[in-house]
């Protein structure tokens, strides 16, 4: 079990990046909700619809801030009890660097089922809300979700839409046509819809089925235009951006792409990103080890917080760079995924083995 001193270096951790994240996410928000204004006073969006937009969106926020505030509010803390000598005294005590690592290790692991519990549950259930939110202020027609999918009110057309995928496509279209009287006159079966852009789409698989006075009229086709003010974004209440949905619900769609051998790169590169990325947050954890034993005047704190914070941008960076990458020349998607978290890893073990030696 870990000790008083172990649990009190943890304490001052976690209460520091606690803090680093509070100051980020604040930070972050504020730019957001500046974003959301360019749309505040158009089609009914006001300035509350956009602040609980920013509100809701926040946990996403905090997916990707979470392994950043840590290197920072980890060097932030561990720097403090190295200038106050605390990590001296330590050291002098017998307590060894692995010693430090094996609490550090704790720590990482805790923020880094944090992290995974945030990705895999909130973050994805928050962005669903916030984009149905969103959706909801900004659109002048009816719209909602139930069991039957999402149905939509378009003029004189009544749709249904079962399901929306990634690449913005729809399944499982059922479009209801009336008349002024509100009489039936057509209904549209398409097993699948594609956007063309302006309000225009294309249906694959159509089915007609049209009422007159004495008959009922069916009809076949294999593609048909259909023209609907309706966009993908106003669906977006289905559609989920690969490294915004959760683990369960890639590995989910990558058997269904499997299954109708279609490309699976992109979604397995978010999925295995996903996995990857919790781990960060122990080589976040590691690697502010060095930075705090480095230097002990305390007029180093600044330029250590300053690398960290470099750090931990170009980490971001390069995690995110690295899925188009992966992408665009075909990567083995484990390989892409991993790479950005197993260089930070080698560089900690790096520095800690240069401490060591020192």
């Amino acid at each position: 079990m870990m000790n008083r001193l172990g649990r009190y270096v943890l304490r001052s951790i976690i209460w520091h990046v606690l803090l680093t994240l509070l100051v980020l996410l604040g930070l972050f928000v504020f730019f957001d909700l500046i974003a959301e204004l360019k749309d505040v006073g158009r089609d009914g969006y006001r300035l509350h619809h956009a602040f609980v937009y920013v509100l809701l969106e926040s946990p996403s926020r905090i997916y990707d801030l979470l392994p950043v505030s840590l290197l920072i509010g980890s060097i932030f803390a561990l720097s403090g009890l190295a200038d106050s000598s605390q990590i001296t005294v330590m050291r002098a005590a017998g307590v060894s660097i692995l010693r430090f690592c094996g609490w550090l290790t704790v720590g990482g692991i805790f923020f880094g089922a944090l992290t995974f519990a945030v990705g895999e549950y909130l973050a994805p259930q928050t962005n669903d809300a916030a984009t149905r939110y969103q959706v909801a202020a900004k659109q002048a027609v009816m719209f909602g979700r139930f069991r039957s999918g999402v149905w939509v009110k378009n003029g004189d057309q009544i749709i249904n839409v079962a399901a929306m995928q990634p690449d913005y496509s729809l399944q499982g279209l059922r479009v209801y046509v009336h008349d002024n009287g509100h009489q039936l006159l057509k209904i549209i079966d398409a097993a699948r819809a594609r956007y063309q852009g302006n309000g225009n789409w294309q249906l694959e698989e159509v089915t007609q089925t049209r009422f007159f006075v004495d008959t009922v009229q069916v009809t076949q086709q294999a593609k048909l235009p259909w023209a609907a003010q309706i966009e993908p974004k106003m669906l977006a209440v289905l559609m989920i951006k690969p490294r915004d949905m959760s683990v369960s619900a890639l590995i989910q769609y990558i058997g269904h792409l499997q299954e109708n051998k279609q490309s699976t790169i992109r979604y397995e590169l978010a999925m295995w990103g996903k996995i990857f990325y919790p781990l960060a947050c122990l080589a976040m954890m590691l690697i502010a080890l060095p930075f705090a034993l480095g230097q002990r005047r305390s007029g180093n704190v600044g330029v250590k917080i300053f690398l960290g914070i470099l750090l931990g941008v170009s980490f971001n960076f390069i995690n995110q760079m690295m899925a188009y990458v992966g992408e665009l020349y075909r990567l083995p998607p484990l390989l892409a995924a991993a790479l950005p978290t197993m260089a930070l890893s080698a560089l900690a073990g790096y520095f800690l083995w240069r401490q060591e030696k020192s």
